[in-house]
């Protein structure tokens, strides 16, 4: 079993970098008189988070918006620093074609874009946050820590959009498809709820009144885990989806573009929460799994499922990191042995994986070498994927030793690359044009 504590301990310390606070939301006012405040895990969620019982037909269609304080945030003289930000909820489209409201935030910064054209905006897709509303990463922004002995919620995607403000980009953030919102649970890695999240949260940012960018800003797309998984699906989608939404540049880094194989990496590690969180999203999804799952949980296994819709990643870990999933079956077998057993799972993992069809705008595929926990080797199979549907594709070996432990062979590589994914990004959103190292990829690792 992994150092739970150790690797919980690392967790708070990164948030404590970035400027911690350990206290709950604090109640938002709700105009329409339909939000009611709810509790997470003694997290008070702010009723502004409770959609309304009607929702505007149009996808990406603004619901509410209220200021939102930033954790860090010091007086500027045309402003705050590093900027003003919007809490927001708009209209999407679940992977049902049902109407959902889905949250986030926007934040325009005080930095000058000194790149070409308009101020550009970034729609960033939040790394795995959990699946209890309290880690919406929205909520994070105001809140980079929450820890009051019933869960840890870190807000480790601050550093990215701080990086991205100080560049002069306006940033918009996605909470997924059923994160904060209290009236469903959240699809996590869920292709489609995933991109048209993200693609929608361009189009809420777009049309708020105090934003600076427009129609005509560029647009791009930063994610990494979770996120990079996205973004990348939305670079798929968005010729179909959101044709309104022109991608300069997409960034997916660590993509879980292969569910399959990610379920087996998972099973076991540091991570094994999200195993849970994956199931949970399944079923949320698509109902009719329900009785292969009677079928094969046990009731560990359906207490665990349970605990773990409302835990956040370092409840995670320090809860489950390290459990197999053969000790919530009902036969003994892994997950991934149902879902061998069960072609049902199998046709509904195929239907998530991300890499056939062409991506709009060039994209760049980053992936640590030594990751085992986002395997490196589905996330190179995007890519190799992309370029031969003639893509533009820039293809981001990061070379990294194992370090024995699966999270830090996953989070490693994060840290190391990002600095770079955001200056590629800069850069198409400068309008400079950018390659493809697609020739390359039979000897590139």
């Amino acid at each position: 079993m992994p150092p739970r504590p150790r690797m919980l301990a690392a967790a708070i310390v990164a948030a404590l970098a970035l400027g911690a606070q350990a206290v709950p939301a604090a109640a938002a006012d709700d105009p329409a008189g339909e939000s009611t405040t709810t509790t997470s895990r003694g997290v008070e969620i702010p009723a502004f988070y409770t959609p309304p019982s009607e929702l505007p037909g149009a996808d990406g269609t603004l619901i509410r918006h209220e200021p939102l304080p930033l954790a860090l945030s010091l007086p500027g003289i045309d402003g705050p620093l590093p900027g003003r930000a919007t809490r927001l909820m708009y209209k999407s489209t679940d992977a049902n074609d049902e109407s959902v409201a889905v949250t986030g935030a926007y934040i325009e910064p005080a930095a000058r874009w000194r790149g070409a054209g308009p101020r550009p905006l970034v729609a960033v897709a939040p790394g795995t946050m959990g699946q209890g509303d309290q880690c919406a990463a929205s909520m994070a922004l105001e809140h980079p820590l929450q820890l009051n002995g019933q869960t840890v919620s870190v807000g480790y995607e601050d550093l990215s959009v701080y990086r991205l403000l100080l560049r002069g980009v306006a940033v918009v953030v996605t909470d997924y498809v059923g994160l904060g919102t209290t009236d469903r649970l959240h699809t996590y890695v869920n292709r489609v709820d995933g991109a048209h999240a993200v693609l929608d949260a361009v189009r809420a940012a777009r049309s708020l009144d105090s934003a600076s960018v427009t129609s005509e800003s560029r647009v791009g797309l930063f994610g990494y885990s979770q996120g990079g998984g996205a973004t990348a699906a939305a670079a798929e989608l968005q010729p179909s989806y959101a044709p309104d939404v022109q991608l300069a540049g997409t960034y997916a880094g660590a993509p879980p573009a292969d569910l399959t194989e990610v379920t087996r990496a998972i099973d076991g590690s540091d991570l094994a929460g999200a195993l849970g969180w994956s199931l949970n999203g399944f079923l949320q999804t698509e109902p009719a799994l329900r009785p292969i799952a009677d079928r094969y949980i046990n009731e560990a296994g359906q207490q665990a499922l349970k605990d773990l819709s409302t835990m956040c990643v370092g409840d995670a870990l320090f809860g489950y990191g390290g459990d197999s999933s053969t000790d919530w079956t009902k036969t003994g077998q892994s997950i991934s042995d149902v879902i061998r057993a069960e072609p049902v799972l199998q046709t509904f993992l195929a239907e998530q994986r991300i890499g056939s069809l062409k991506p709009a705008g060039p994209v760049r595929v980053a992936t640590g070498t030594s990751d085992d926990l986002v395997p490196h080797g589905q996330a190179r199979r995007l890519a190799v994927d992309w370029c031969g549907k003639g893509a533009q594709v820039t293809y981001v070996p990061v070379l990294l030793p194992g370090v024995g432990s699966g999270l830090l062979n996953h989070f490693a590589p994060l840290l190391t690359d990002q600095g770079n994914a955001i200056s590629w990004l800069t850069d198409r959103l400068s309008g400079e044009p950018a390659g493809s190292n697609c020739w390359s990829m039979p000897v590139q690792p």
